[in-house]
């Protein structure tokens, strides 16, 4: 027996539809959900996303579909998809791999924040508009794409004496978020690259969502992700300041589908991707990009951290992925605890802000009013595999807050403030985040198995 939400859906199907190589670039924009202007509360609510998004992606739920957190402070590129092309915003998100965006007239977000858009002027994706719209049938291989499976979708066919000739439609996908959800059904669609059609996308229409109010563009390592559906062997970005506002300025995403086999770009240094873990239950983590941290200085000394939690483990515990949908980077307490303290024991000149760090949950906080001198802290260095290093500017690392006071942008469990989530040991022990990234120039090499970096001006 079919259930509810699957019987809702298949009567719904009938509104939505009359019938059932080189490289590109794109802009790609700071996207913002967070309407506050006050910067305490701006910062707390980035704690707590942050926070949010590292519990989702240590610990995915075990569910049909995989399971994405709520991302604020995020980064959006424009796609077009139909025949006519209706363009709209997504974010660009290296922790999953599901495409999917706003769809219908009947689209309704529930809890959503916004900034600069009318709650009741979502852009979506209208299917009767375009004459290239097609529901995925159930047994469609890109049905077990959607829902993460190796198995079909067709309860419906099995009973039936001709199979072959089933018309069941792919059950509806239902994502749950670490404070919000999505649910739609897989379409098979055109995406528009420029001078570059792609038929049969697979792309999720959503047509419900909680806390969720754009669409996502997923750029990690499944079938269904968009690297993976182009055929890429390689991507790349800049990421342009964040200053917490709607800026209208952007950067480039390079869409890089022919490359030579093993040549480096230059000016770049290369960390390798390491093998994902392989766990029963979370198989999320084989979505998410690890690379191999060795260690972390702060002011050129070597924080000493258990080793275990700078590699990823058989059971999925430790390691570093890169994230793109998270603001500020996840540290595990056993981690972040000595970084900390580090910078405590060596910055003597400003002293601690501990109000700042209860408004804020960012922690430590200083208190730099006064000064005549430029702000001045210890750097912030990541050594990783392959000699790679980033040794990261001041503005990637410490926020200027109010009128006086500088915080640590690293988060972890049990902070202060908005930092109280307890996000828990399982997963990723780090999650580099966006904010360490801005004025990075970051390249995922698919094809050749790494990360390249490149510090530079990204305007």
């Amino acid at each position: 027996m079919s259930p509810p939400f699957v019987l809702c859906f298949s009567s719904f199907l009938l509104c939505i539809f009359p019938i059932i190589s080189l490289a590109l670039h794109l802009p790609l924009t700071q996207f913002q959900t967070n309407p506050s202007r006050d910067p305490y509360q701006t910062l707390n609510h980035l704690v707590s996303s942050s926070l949010t998004r590292a519990h989702h992606l240590k610990n995915p739920q075990i569910t049909t579909t995989p399971l994405f957190s709520h991302r604020y402070g995020g980064y959006s590129i424009s796609l077009s998809f139909g025949t006519p092309p209706q363009i709209l915003p997504l974010i660009m998100d290296t922790g999953s791999d599901i495409v999917w965006f706003p769809c219908t007239h009947r689209y309704v977000c529930k809890n959503c924040s916004f900034s600069s858009s009318s709650k009741n002027n979502i852009p979506s994706f209208i299917p009767k508009q375009s004459s290239t719209s097609k529901v995925v049938g159930c047994q469609n291989l890109k049905c077990s794409w959607i829902h993460h499976t190796n198995t079909t979708q067709c309860d419906e066919c099995e009973n039936n004496s001709t199979p072959q000739n089933c018309t069941q439609v792919c059950p509806p996908y239902f994502i749950l978020y670490g404070s919000g959800t999505t649910a739609g059904v897989a379409l098979s669609e055109t995406l528009n690259l420029g001078d570059r059609i792609v038929p049969d996308f697979l792309v999720g229409c959503s047509i419900f969502s909680s806390r969720q109010p754009a669409g996502i563009a997923g750029f990690g390592r499944g079938r269904p992700s968009l690297p993976t559906q182009l055929k890429l062997d390689k991507f790349s970005y800049c990421l342009i300041s964040r200053r917490f506002d709607d800026s209208t300025s952007s950067s480039t995403l390079i869409l890089d589908s022919k490359s030579d086999f093993d040549k480096k770009t230059n000016g770049l240094t290369y960390t390798p991707f390491l093998k994902n873990p392989i766990v029963q239950g979370k198989e999320a983590f084989q979505v998410y990009y690890y690379i191999g941290l060795r260690k972390i200085t702060v002011g050129g000394h070597h924080v000493k951290v258990p080793y275990k939690y700078l590699s990823p483990g058989n059971d999925g515990d430790g390691g570093t992925i890169v994230d793109s949908g998270s603001t500020f980077t996840f540290m595990a307490r056993e981690i972040f605890e000595p970084v900390a303290e580090e910078f405590v024991k060596q910055v003597k000149n400003y002293s601690r802000a501990r109000d700042i760090e209860v408004l804020t949950g960012l922690r430590p906080c200083f208190d730099v009013k006064g000064g005549e001198k430029p702000m001045e802290f210890p750097e912030l260095r990541l050594h990783l595999k392959g000699g790679a290093e980033m040794a990261l500017p001041l503005v990637n690392y410490f926020a200027v807050v109010g009128d006086g006071a500088a915080c640590l942008t690293v988060v972890t469990d049990g902070g202060v403030g908005g930092g109280e989530r307890e996000v828990g040991h399982s997963g990723p022990a780090v999650v580099l985040g966006n904010f360490q990234m801005q004025n990075y120039y970051v390249e995922y090499d698919l094809r050749n198995e790494r990360l390249g970096l490149k510090q530079q001006l990204c305007i």
